[in-house]
């Protein structure tokens, strides 16, 4: 306990530091407060009990509203949050590995960055123009008529207007915040939206504990522990990283020596993230859009077995396609032969493009498996608990549970790295903090 105030008194004793932190409160804040600013033009008080909130707390649109923080079902003018740019980034990060000059942009560095962030910006504008106008649609066949103040043509052209500008608008407070505090912005916003449903579900968790006689405080430790291992296990699934030898060449340029030393190249167990997960539950909602299909089949049914067995294997599925997609074998065998590298026992060039993809194959498979594992965690605590799968049982796995636990190391990590600069002690008594992207 002492050393964790000291070095809290260190983190403030860092001007800098103590700037980005406050900084990035401000814009968070600045965030929380615009996911409560309703549109123009709709009574606020006609939202609560509607069709829009309970359309928010399942399924692909649960996913949407649980990424913006409830904006999406406060009929904000944070309404779409940060997933159209999530979008975007997706699809231009798809381009860099399919077309030329997308891969042409991505060596050329700096530069190339500033190209590729900037078609993602254009890209976002486009899914806006889209989905903007598909959202107002769904206000009016979620809300009362007598929710909406004004109406007609006019409402519907401001109102896409305002959602499109609350978007860019959220992309730019992610920007800043990489900029100027600490952290990835966008990764960040998107864990606020997700802690900011915890104190709800945290309090409604206990009340239903004690006050509906279901196990009282022993339940309700026994979660708590419960959870405890699983954060340990994503956090395990999160940093687990399989190292690579690499050993450069030695070259004697003039009276200086360079090369002949040894690195690693860490290939990620979960290099794919959370992507799977919602490939995965986008592609399961298909069936419940055709509701004549879906009122005949088990895939409606969230807590039934083949639903998760299906579920987790499209997950397993798309892990390999994701990796498949983000991780390219060949680049980083012809990057390690111009720079004289090698894995030792392995030839250069193609040889060691086939190692490289066949380690990735190895690793890949338990870490699909228990990314599955994860993904299916919320419908176990549900069952085994008794408690709301689209409440508290929402942190037990899933999309929430890795995003907390990737972000809060990626921030801590960060943090850790302006303490070691001053010649602080770290957040850890040995060793050092690994975020998503740490060796």
């Amino acid at each position: 306990m002492k050393k964790l105030i000291t070095t809290i008194k260190n983190i403030f004793k860092i001007e800098e530091l103590r700037k980005r932190i406050f900084y990035t409160l401000a814009l968070v804040l600045i965030y929380r407060l615009g996911s409560f600013i309703v549109l123009p033009g709709i009574d606020a008080t006609a939202i609560s009990g509607s069709k829009l909130a309970a359309q928010g707390q399942d399924g692909l649109i649960g996913l949407l509203n649980m990424f913006s923080g409830g904006a999406f079902s406060n009929a904000s003018i944070f309404a779409l949050g940060i997933m159209p740019y999530i979008s975007a980034s997706i699809v231009i990060q798809l381009l860099g590995i399919m077309v030329p000059y997308f891969q042409r942009l991505q060596r050329e560095g700096e530069s190339g960055r500033r190209k590729m962030n900037q078609y993602t910006r254009y890209l976002t504008i486009l899914i806006l123009l889209f989905q903007g106008p598909a959202y107002i649609v769904n206000l009016h066949l979620q809300l009362p008529p007598d929710a909406f103040l004004v109406s007609g043509v006019w409402f519907n052209t401001t109102s896409t207007i305002i959602l499109l500008a609350g978007t860019m608008f959220v992309m730019w407070l992610g920007e800043r915040i990489t900029d100027r505090g600490i952290g990835n912005g966008i990764s960040l916003i998107i864990m606020i939206g997700i802690i900011a449903r915890l104190p709800f579900a945290l309090v409604a968790e206990v009340g239903t504990r004690f006050t509906q006689n279901q196990g009282g405080i022993l339940m309700f430790i026994v979660e708590m522990v419960v959870l405890f291992f699983i954060f340990v296990a994503c956090i395990a699934l999160v940093q687990g990283v399989r190292k690579i030898p690499v050993q450069y060449a030695r070259r004697i340029v003039g009276n200086k020596q360079y090369g002949g030393q040894r690195q690693y190249i860490p290939l990620k167990i979960n290099a794919a993230g959370v992507m799977p997960i919602i490939f995965a539950q986008a592609l399961m909602m298909i069936p419940l859009l055709f509701t004549g299909f879906a009122g005949s089949t088990a895939l409606n049914n969230q807590y039934g077995f083949w639903y998760n067995f299906i579920f987790g294997l499209l997950v397993m599925i798309f892990t390999y396609f994701y990796t498949a997609v983000t991780v390219n074998p060949t680049n980083m065998a012809e990057d390690m032969k111009k720079n004289g590298g090698f894995i030792p026992g392995v030839k250069p060039g193609k040889r060691t493009a086939e190692y490289l993809d066949n380690v990735m194959s190895r690793i890949t498979l338990p870490g699909s498996f228990f990314l599955a594992i994860v993904a299916i965690l919320p419908t176990f605590a549900a069952i085994v608990f008794g408690i709301d799968r689209n409440g508290f049982a929402q942190f037990y796995g899933g999309t929430s549970l890795l995003i907390l636990v990737g972000v809060v190391l990626d921030t801590l990590q960060q943090i850790e790295s302006h303490l070691l600069m001053r010649h602080y002690d770290g957040l850890m008594k040995t060793g050092k903090l690994k975020g998503r992207s740490g060796m």
